[in-house]
């Protein structure tokens, strides 16, 4: 159905804009006089019709034709055209060059944007042109008047533009009680049907109402009303002025009953709905044909849904009375509000969470022994620690009810039940996974998230309800997802937690690792309480330093170190190997590590506290195991180490070697250092050239390490002669102490006696041990002090092969923290004076016969 045409009754209606010289050329044409042909008398016969002969224009033989898209042109209407193809637009040249009348016809298919003849009707509408506008965008824009039918007898040209031999058709006009009864229903149901157009102009409904010729006014309202091409082109090729009228009537019926129909529902549903909501109008509409059809009401259905999941969740008092509350309102809203979505979505998220869902821990305590040996070897402490735990749970149960018969004073201390843990270490000793086998261990459900570069505080106390898209924190997320209220929850990586204008997330996590405070949590988007003391946290970390000391003192910290060569070969033997033989594909006969293959990974191909590294050279020589077995060149392999040299290449780590080859010449120490990826070696070397009296430190060392270097440069040259050190020699030389590994930053004051012992070594000649390391800091009186991180240096000192470390004596009681393996691999010699350090760390002179090292 096309949309109403106003007809242009004048020519004043056509509007040109009084300045539109510059964009619409017009094309002024003379009046055209139309000529009557066959003027005929009413044929006696027949006194109740007669032909329209009377007035009937004279066409040539031949006439342009004109297509049309969605158009018919009707006689006696006139009617503006817009022309753009170019055959049209040469067409309307020709016509308005000559006699100015051409044909219109219309076509059947729409789509076709140049139709031949096989596409147009046979019966059209002559036309003659009054007026012409040529528009900028090289359109013509035309009015013309319809003038009489023609039928087409046949086409004579379609280029350049479509002729046809054409021949008049005229009207039977009719009289009688008929024709007048259908002539006056067509003016009533126009005029009805224009009342229920508002946007129909009222002084155009009056004019054709008015028009006397029951022809023209078919004609004219046929022009206005929306109807199918095939309806349109129906009227025009009727004979008789009956059935043009019986066919409009119909087509004005049908559409009174639509506009009707339309009108009440309208009505209806304004009397229900507010005007501006569109949605809301269409969802009342909805409602009302769902209860037409006995359906149920969507809403209150949903409504009833969260009222019966409230009453499941067994939630707190305080929270049941805020999901109610915000129930109530959400029955009370309309579905089309926007404030619907967020209260839903809200209410889903509490009644989601495990308010009350536990799972049972298993307090078998071998059964959890057995667990933890199994996925991970040593880690003493924290297999200790959870079995601790859990012999506490298992007698708090078993004697719950004697421990509720005993009073307390304490009124403000809440019982615990959770438990905060830390584990720090370095890299690929097991903290993560440590955390899976607890969970499996204790029987309980394992969550984890990741706290590494998170800066936003919303991201653990989650945003408040007023932000569009608020969500909870990762917390409250976790424990949605997990379905319990006391799982295994690891938070990773704490110490690289950011700072930014959106929060500290550190100070957040205060509330959260308390379990003073824990029971109360209260995420910004739930809005109420949610116990998390039951809850096992357990964070890790490679280093304290970067964790906020509030957050570091509500957690029980564990350290992990690395491990020895021993430790790593079974661990290597029994977890990594079977893993990566799993992994790629291979099976248990067909690979087979031999001891000696497998410590030669360790030392010569790794050099690291964990075995990150060290399952990935495993995982490297199963891999080109399996590339041989499946070429056939192998059925089983057998990896001694000639086969890991071929397999892995070249060794990167020659330690012995390359300490025996740096301290080959004076003033090159050895020290000991702690890092957050364990302990490391660490070379010191000076050197002197002509000079008066200056000192360069380089190789990225911090400014306490430097003060150290001070500190150990004044306490030579204050003990020279006592040292065999010429005191003239600080005058007339420039000394350089260089820390290598530039790019890697140094700090701290326990490189001190490294620093001292390589000063005296440059100053008098003698070499330092090639198999001594060293830690301690050191006083301007020559006095070593103690430092830190001493399980992880000796461990360093092990794997590079040093056999003698010397430890300040105030760390004496940190050795039993070693195992039995690293007590007899090293000699530990523990001093308090510098003197001390330099009579175990250099050698003797040459004149003087050598001695052994103090014990």
């Amino acid at each position: 159905m096309g949309a109403y045409r106003w007809p242009v009754l004048k020519p004043w209606e056509f509007p040109l804009d009084t300045n539109a010289e510059e964009e619409l050329q017009e094309v002024l044409l003379p009046p055209k006089e139309v000529n009557p042909i066959n003027e005929t008398s009413q044929n006696p016969a027949e006194p109740q019709s007669q032909s329209s002969n009377e007035g009937l224009i004279k066409l040539p033989e031949i006439l342009p034709i004109l297509p049309l898209r969605g158009l018919v042109v009707y006689p006696q209407t006139m009617v503006p055209l817009t022309i753009g193809q170019p055959r049209s637009i040469r067409l309307v040249d020709d016509v308005v060059a000559g006699e100015r009348l051409f044909g219109l016809v219309a076509s059947k298919v729409f789509e076709i944007e140049t139709p031949g003849p096989e596409h147009l009707f046979r019966v059209g509408t002559a036309a003659v042109i009054h007026r012409m506008f040529r528009a900028p965008d090289g359109t013509i824009r035309l009015l013309v008047q319809g003038l009489v039918r023609f039928r087409i007898i046949e086409f004579t040209a379609t280029e350049p533009y479509l002729m046809a031999r054409v021949e008049v058709l005229p009207e039977i006009l009719e009289t009688g009680l008929q024709v007048e009864a259908l002539e006056r229903n067509v003016r009533e149901q126009f005029i009805h049907m224009a009342e229920l157009i508002p946007s129909m102009p009222r002084e155009l409904v009056a004019t054709i109402a008015a028009i006397p010729d029951p022809l023209q006014l078919v004609y004219n309202i046929a022009n206005i009303q929306r109807m199918d091409i095939n309806d349109a082109q129906e009227i025009l090729e009727l004979n008789r002025i009956s059935e043009k009228l019986q066919k409009l009537v119909t087509i004005l019926a049908r559409e009174i009953e639509v506009l009707e129909l339309s009108q009440k529902i309208q009505k209806e549903a304004r009397s229900e709905i507010d005007k501006v909501q569109r949605e809301y109008f269409l969802r009342e509409q909805l409602k009302a044909i769902q209860r037409e059809l006995g359906e149920g009401d969507e809403q209150a259905a949903e409504i009833e849904e969260f009222r019966k999941r409230i009453e499941a969740a067994k939630m707190p008092e305080e929270a049941e009375k805020q999901a109610r509350r915000e129930l109530d309102r959400l029955a009370k809203l309309p579905t089309a509000a926007a404030e619907y979505g967020v209260i839903r979505t809200y209410l889903d998220w509490l009644v989601s969470l495990p308010w009350s869902i536990t799972t049972p821990d298993n307090l078998d305590i071998q059964n959890a022994r057995r667990v933890l040996d199994e996925d991970h070897y040593g880690l003493e402490d924290i297999k200790e620690r959870i079995l601790e735990f859990l012999a506490v749970r298992k007698l708090r149960q078993e004697r719950k009810e004697l421990l509720q018969t005993q009073t307390t004073s304490d009124r403000i201390r809440r019982e615990r039940e959770g438990v905060i843990l830390c584990f720090v270490g370095p890299p690929g000793v097991g903290k993560t996974s440590l955390g899976q086998s607890i969970a499996r261990a204790l029987g309980r459900k394992f969550v984890r998230i990741s706290l590494g570069g998170m800066r936003d505080e919303a991201e653990i106390r989650g945003h408040r309800r007023t932000y569009i898209g608020a969500m909870p924190g990762r917390i409250i997320q976790a424990l949605r997802r997990v379905e319990s209220r006391n799982p295994v929850f690891m938070l990773d990586e704490i110490d690289k937690l950011g700072v930014d204008f959106r929060g500290d997330p550190a100070s957040a996590l205060l509330e959260v690792l308390d379990p003073e405070q824990n029971a109360e949590f209260r995420d910004n988007y739930i809005e109420v309480a949610f116990d998390l003391s039951q809850v096992m946290f357990i964070t890790t970390a490679n280093t304290l330093e970067t964790i906020p000391a509030p957050l570091l003192d509500r957690m029980e910290v564990i350290q992990l170190s690395g491990y020895t060569e021993n430790e790593k070969l079974k661990i290597a033997r029994y977890y990594l190997i079977p893993r990566q033989i799993r992994e790629n594909g291979l099976k248990t006969e067909e690979v087979e590590f031999t001891d000696e293959a497998i410590l030669n990974i360790i030392r010569h191909y790794t050099r690291e506290a964990g075995v990150r590294n060290l399952e990935r050279e495993i995982g490297g020589v199963c891999r080109k195991v399996a590339v041989q077995i499946t070429e056939g060149k192998a059925t089983q392999v057998h990896v001694d180490v000639e086969k890991v040299r071929e397999y892995l290449g070249r060794p990167k780590y020659l330690a012995t070697q390359e300490i025996i080859r740096r301290t080959e010449i004076p003033g090159v120490a050895i020290g000991l250092a702690w890092t957050p990826v364990g302990g490391e070696i660490l070379f010191v070397e000076a050197t002197r050239m002509p000079g008066n009296k200056g000192f360069i430190t380089t190789g990225s060392v911090g400014k306490v390490m430097q003060e150290s270097a001070q500190a150990a440069l004044s306490y030579v040259r204050a003990h020279a002669v006592e040292l065999g050190i010429d005191p003239e020699i600080f005058e007339k030389s420039d000394i350089h102490l260089h820390v290598p590994a530039g790019a890697q930053p140094k700090d701290g004051p326990s490189a001190g006696v490294t620093i001292a012992t390589a000063l005296v070594s440059l100053l008098t000649g003698r070499l330092v041990r090639h198999d001594v390391g060293m830690t301690g800091e050191i006083t301007l009186r020559g006095q070593v002090l103690p430092v830190g991180g001493i399980k992880e240096k000796v461990l360093a000192a092990h794997r590079a092969g040093l056999k003698t470390v010397i430890l300040p004596k105030d760390n004496e009681g940190d050795l039993e923290d070693l195992s039995d393996e690293i007590r007899q691999a090293i000699n530990f010699v523990l001093v308090e004076t510098v003197d001390e350090v330099l009579q175990n760390a250099l050698e003797q002179p040459v004149s003087e016969p050598a001695s052994s090292p103090a014990p």
